[in-house]
């Protein structure tokens, strides 16, 4: 089990680094989509749609709305975005997770307001769609390689840290209905590790802005916690362990982007309102 995980492990971040990188931008777009439908894919299973053509609907409508959205908000665009239109699509994205977030709280209460299939399904496509739209606004900026290298870092530092303080030092439960085997430790010692990857960061970048840089990392990696959690309490409403089997190993692609899907619209919030690093 662990050597698969190494492997898929290794060969996503080859194709993600390699169409990041190196690959003209329709190859990342191209990847970002493929994930995207993958993933809705999962969710509509998670909704509880079983048929295929439900499933395909599903992903039909969510590809439609991320594309209009897209063109809406000038990302298939060579203008220049336009920050005041763009602003308020990620503070919604941002409300919405402090909603999710006292769903989490409440679980397993909340699952009145949200438990029925409909509910799910209007739920996977704010979960996905806002950390599609910020991939998109990311890769158009003047740094925008470096701006998903550093969200990517962010999370994994943040995932990496927890699971070793988790284990070595986990006694409280984090949320004990959602997820058993996360601990407070565990969130601490995330963001603890994330702190020395802020200082990294401020100090290879503007080391007297460094205040700044941690007040983007630090709530981006907290929120992760939160992506994790929700597909967490899904998956626990729903009775499965993983939200699909594509990736060996590691179970879905949602099983793997979960912490993405609540940081990637919270970084960009905070990109945009701090203003670092952006052309505005």
């Amino acid at each position: 089990m662990l050597k698969q995980r190494i492997i898929t492990a290794v060969c996503l971040v080859a194709a993600f680094l390699l169409s990041l990188l190196w690959l003209p931008p329709i190859w990342f777009f191209s990847f970002v989509a493929i994930f995207l439908l993958i993933a809705a894919w999962e969710w509509a299973g998670l909704s509880g749609f079983s048929g295929v053509y439900q499933k395909v609907i599903y992903c039909s409508v969510s590809s439609f709305i991320a594309i209009t959205l897209g063109y809406y908000l000038g990302f298939f665009s060579a203008a220049p975005l336009n920050i005041e239109k763009i602003l308020p699509v990620f503070v919604a994205a941002g409300t919405w997770w402090a909603v999710a977030l006292l769903w989490v709280q409440g679980y397993p209460s909340s699952a009145v307001l949200w438990g029925h299939s409909w509910a799910r399904s209007v739920m996977g496509l704010l979960v996905l769609l806002p950390s599609a739209l910020a991939l998109m606004f990311l890769y158009k900026q003047p740094q925008g390689v470096w701006l998903i290298l550093m969200i990517a870092a962010i999370v994994t530092t943040a995932d990496s840290g927890a699971y070793f303080f988790g284990r070595t030092f986990g006694q409280r439960k984090l949320a004990k209905s959602v997820s058993p085997s996360k601990s407070w430790e565990g969130v601490l010692g995330g963001l603890l590790a994330c702190t020395v990857l802020g200082l990294v960061i401020a100090w290879n970048t503007d080391n007297q802005a460094w205040l700044m840089v941690l007040a983007i990392v630090l709530p981006t990696a907290l929120v992760s916690v939160l992506g994790d959690l929700l597909e967490s309490m899904v998956k626990r409403h729903c009775g499965v362990k993983d939200s699909g089997h594509l990736l060996p190993g590691h179970g879905g692609v949602l099983d793997r982007l979960d912490g993405f899907t609540a940081a990637l619209p919270v970084f960009v919030l905070a990109i945009i309102l701090s203003g670092w690093h952006l052309s505005l």
